[in-house]
């Protein structure tokens, strides 16, 4: 009975450790998940992206800025911060085809697609979804005609045959179709069966990424007449300071008539990448998406200085950043993804207001604390200093130029893109201002943005918004732009005049 008794104690404990041992194994196997050994490929069904169990997969991620721009970002360091800390399970490479340096406008290729393999590579060792994305938006060369088409073959072919059995590599073939790059859906519904049909033949189910007309705008338009296949997804943008609820509308009749829709680039700035953030609308949008399982992948890492990038300017690190490196957008960002970096910075918060409560004066988080205040205070000053030296722009103090930014031609309209500058040359701050662009033919509006335009037979009359309307001294507002068309291949603008 003895030895019954020890055979059965030495069973008994055999099995504990047996249990502890697959205990801690399963814990280490779950400490050390990934956004892709958790979810697998991801696949498309209805209107929503999926994982490898066919459950809804919301893709919650930061794209870098132009790779030829800000190379410095890509890197396992960098995004290993995005998905520990940040609350990222996917980074977006951002490879311009125009622009300076782009990848069709005399940039080096080779260094380019070396950029690509080395933000897979990081992604794919981090277990990371990753965006391979054909950043057209300026392209003057039009992205959609044969020779874009054929560059754009020839690019994810190379792509496909790199990536066509890694499960986290997803391919946007065209950022913004707009009037400016001709643009159109049948335009880009050409392209992009030609170059779906040139993946499809190296890589099977990969997901495809569909640019949508009107800088990713027109997607109820692109419900009308979706393309045919399998685990294809239609890009929706927004910058929150811009897009607002007529822009959920138009996603939510996409979405009704059954077009699976990823927001592949967002901010909460305006349209162009800078002036005042809109976090309330940011939260209105990420609340629609969240409602409707759509994932959505933020602009910008970098520090540039524009109020979309997600560093501050001044932030020189290139990974390793702490809550205080962050900008107004990043801290917004790392918030809405529930990263770690969020809670640690409350409970750094909530810790030093408890110490500053005795001593103010000490208080060490100067990013958070300090810098806000001191510049709600000058604010103040200024606006009690120098409201008496505001006045509204006239000819006297201040000048606007309109530059031509590409231009074409479709059917028998002739379109043109243009880019407003308003400067102030004098040194007191305008308040307001008004500028009329006259035209040497009639003009009909196509596209506009970052202001508010009134549109006449041979003129128009541009407001600004309120992130654009007040010009310090010296300084300029930028980024405004507007399409037009005309009958004639001719027209073009007579005068540009800041009018009372």
């Amino acid at each position: 009975m003895k030895h019954l008794h020890k055979k059965k104690g030495l069973l008994w404990f055999g099995t504990l450790v047996l249990i502890l041992v697959l205990g801690f194994a399963t814990m280490s196997c779950t400490a050390g998940a990934t956004p892709l050994s958790s979810n697998g490929k991801l696949s498309v069904k209805g209107t929503r992206i999926v994982n490898a169990k066919g459950k809804t997969f919301q893709i919650k991620g930061v794209s870098t800025h132009g790779l030829a721009w800000f190379p410095e970002y890509v890197s396992k360091a960098a995004f290993q911060d995005l998905r520990d800390k940040w609350g990222a399970n996917t980074v977006r490479l951002a490879m311009y085809t125009a622009e300076y340096g782009g990848y069709r406008s005399g940039g080096n290729q080779a260094a380019l697609k070396a950029k690509v393999d080395e933000g897979v590579k990081a992604a794919t060792d981090l277990g990371m979804y990753v965006i391979i994305d054909w950043h057209i938006l300026n392209d003057n060369n039009q992205p959609f005609n044969k020779a874009g088409q054929k560059a754009a073959i020839s690019f994810f072919k190379e792509m496909a045959k790199k990536y066509k059995n890694h499960n986290n590599v997803l391919y946007e073939i065209c950022n913004e179709p707009n009037g400016g790059n001709g643009g159109s859906w049948s335009n880009v519904k050409s392209y992009a069966k030609a170059v779906i049909k040139a993946i499809r033949k190296i890589d099977k189910d990969a997901i495809i990424i569909v640019g949508t007309p009107t800088w990713c705008q027109d997607v109820d338009e692109v419900a009308k007449s979706p393309l045919s296949g399998s685990n294809l997804v239609y890009s929706l943008h927004f910058y929150a300071g811009t897009h607002k609820e007529s822009y959920r509308q138009k996603a939510e009749t996409a979405i009704k008539a059954g077009l699976p829709l990823l927001v592949s680039e967002f901010g909460i700035s305006d349209a162009s990448g800078n002036g005042s953030l809109n976090t309330s609308e940011g939260n209105k949008w990420i609340s629609f998406l969240n409602k409707n399982g759509i994932g959505y992948v933020a602009w910008n890492l970098s520090n540039k200085a524009e109020s979309s990038a997600l560093l501050k300017s001044s932030t020189s690190k290139k990974s390793g950043w702490t809550w205080s490196n962050l900008s107004k957008s990043g801290q917004w960002l790392v918030k809405t993804y529930g990263g770690k970096l969020a809670k640690t910075a409350t409970t750094s918060s909530s810790t030093k207001k408890t110490t500053t409560s005795k001593k103010p004066t000490t208080n060490g988080n100067t990013a958070s604390t300090t810098k806000p205040t001191t510049s709600k205070t000058t604010t103040t000053n200024k606006t009690s200093t120098t409201s008496s030296k505001s006045v509204k722009a006239t000819s006297k103090h201040a000048k606007a130029s309109v530059k031509k930014m590409s231009s074409w031609s479709d059917g028998q309209r002739y379109y043109t893109q243009y880019k407003l500058t308003v400067k102030n040359k004098s040194k007191k701050n305008i308040s307001s201002w008004k500028v009329k662009v006259s035209f040497k033919y009639p003009i009909k509006k196509n596209s506009q943005w970052s202001a508010k335009y009134s549109f006449k037979s041979k003129y128009i009359i541009i407001k600004p918004e309120a992130f654009n309307k007040k010009i310090s001294a010296k300084k300029s507002v930028t980024d405004i732009g507007f399409i037009v068309s005309s009958a004639s291949a001719n027209n073009k603008v007579t005068s540009v005049k800041i009018v009372k």
